[in-house]
């Protein structure tokens, strides 16, 4: 059974008491970063792992995190399970997360989620061509990184072959939308004063994603986590986003993993399964886990292991249909930036 890293962490570090080079060490995967600047100018950063000897690589990784996340922390611990299991995995911080600049120096600003799709794209292409030209290529994606990943897959058609949605925001939950009237006046907000971070919500996302206490408290104790409201223009375009992608389930022709927590309030199970009925893939699979919330790496580690092995058995069973000839994809070029 796959044993995911979270398993050693505690409430203070993700590598519990080692340091992050002896974790890797531990975990037989190199680790490497590095900071690339967009065509706006902001500095992003980006890291990748790699398997070390004698585990075969198998596999490319693209991962895209969510809101308020960033590419360390929890989903760094990930990265890590996919790579010691055969993947060079890489990722970046969307702009204002993590270690990357944010849009007029602001955190967990995205007033247009089309920048960000390009920077993914652009650096996922650059990676792939360097690091892994001829291996298969996967996402993987969690709550917002969902969204953006589709946008991704439905602008590079052909170049992937296969897409993870972990929890991914194809809606949001009514129970974590602005309370009404706010909701349906947003966008006079989010014109008007769109940095205005007094969006309310209905929730705390960390309470309300987090099933088990200390991995809430690992959650929040990142360096780079800040507890805020979204933002007017950044609320109103996480709703607009998820309105358009829902109008556009029919084109995703990508093969497709959907894995999403039965009771997540955060991001809307229904729109998740909606997604897996009218996507156009071939190969589609559909895994929704009865009582688990929008975070699942927050699950007892039972859970966490049965989820993220059916994740790791998913990408093996399609990087080895790929070694036999069977890819998704023609090329890895064919997808441009």
């Amino acid at each position: 059974m796959v044993q995911h890293p979270v398993a050693e962490a505690n409430d203070q570090s993700p590598f519990g008491t080692l340091s992050p080079s002896e974790f890797y060490a531990k975990h037989q995967v190199t680790h490497n970063s590095e900071y690339i600047t967009n065509s706006r100018g902001l500095k992003l950063f980006t890291q990748w792992w790699t398997p070390l000897p004698p585990t075969k690589t198998i596999g490319c990784v693209a991962v895209v995190h969510g809101f308020t996340g960033e590419s360390s922390w929890f989903v760094q611990l990930t990265s890590i399970l996919f790579a010691k299991h055969g993947f060079v995995v890489c990722a970046i911080d969307h702009q204002g997360h993590g270690f990357s600049d944010g849009l007029d120096n602001l955190i967990y600003h995205i007033p247009d989620i089309n920048p960000v799709v390009e920077d993914c794209m652009r650096y996922f292409k650059t990676f792939r061509e360097t690091h892994a030209p001829n291996l298969p290529a996967f996402l993987y994606s969690e709550s917002l990184g969902g969204a953006i990943a589709l946008y991704v897959t439905l602008r590079q058609r052909g170049a992937w072959d296969g897409l993870i949605l972990n929890g991914a925001m194809c809606g949001i939950s009514a129970k974590l939308k602005p309370p009404w009237p706010l909701e349906h006046l947003l966008f006079v907000v989010a014109a008007v004063v769109p940095t205005w971070s007094v969006v309310p919500t209905r929730g705390s996302i960390p309470e309300l994603s987090f099933k088990e206490e200390w991995k809430r408290k690992l959650g929040c104790a990142s360096p780079k986590r800040v507890t805020m409201r979204p933002r007017a223009a950044t609320a109103y375009e996480l709703m607009r986003v998820c309105k358009e992608l829902q109008g556009r389930f029919e084109e995703v022709d990508v093969p497709l993993l959907v894995v999403h927590g039965g009771d997540d309030v955060v991001c809307d199970p229904a729109s998740a399964k909606e997604l897996y009925e009218r996507a156009a893939s071939a190969d589609k699979t559909l895994k929704m886990y009865s009582g688990m919330w929008h975070q699942l790496i927050g699950e007892p580690e039972e859970n966490v292991n049965l989820v993220f092995g059916d994740m790791v058995e998913w990408l093996q069973n399609r990087a080895e249909r790929y070694k036999d000839g069977d890819g998704a994809r023609a090329a890895a070029s064919d997808g441009g930036a």
